[in-house]
């Protein structure tokens, strides 16, 4: 038997994506502020939407794909700004 800790990420793949496959492509949020080139720092004033427990970072080096029957909940929206952020982060890593 194996556990697994809930963990927040933030989804990156569009509703079109999403309605078409069993799969979402998220980035993972971490409560751990250390500076790193690809994360990106926010708090709740940069949510459109919800509420985070803790000034968070975004990890966008760190992409991966989840089934979406293992989502819990909806907790937030993150504003334009943050969105344009981690595309901008995501151009920087592929290039």
């Amino acid at each position: 038997m194996t556990s697994s800790k809930k963990r927040p990420v933030l989804v990156l793949s569009n509703d079109d994506y999403n309605s078409k496959t069993e799969d979402i492509i998220v980035a993972a949020i971490t409560s751990n502020l250390t500076s790193k080139d690809y994360s990106i720092f926010i708090t709740n004033s940069d949510l459109l939407k919800g509420n985070l427990k803790v000034d968070s970072c975004i990890r966008v080096d760190k992409i991966y794909t989840l089934a979406q029957n293992i989502v819990i909940k909806k907790f937030g929206e993150v504003n334009d700004d943050i969105m344009n952020e981690v595309k901008n982060k995501i151009n920087e890593l592929i290039k």
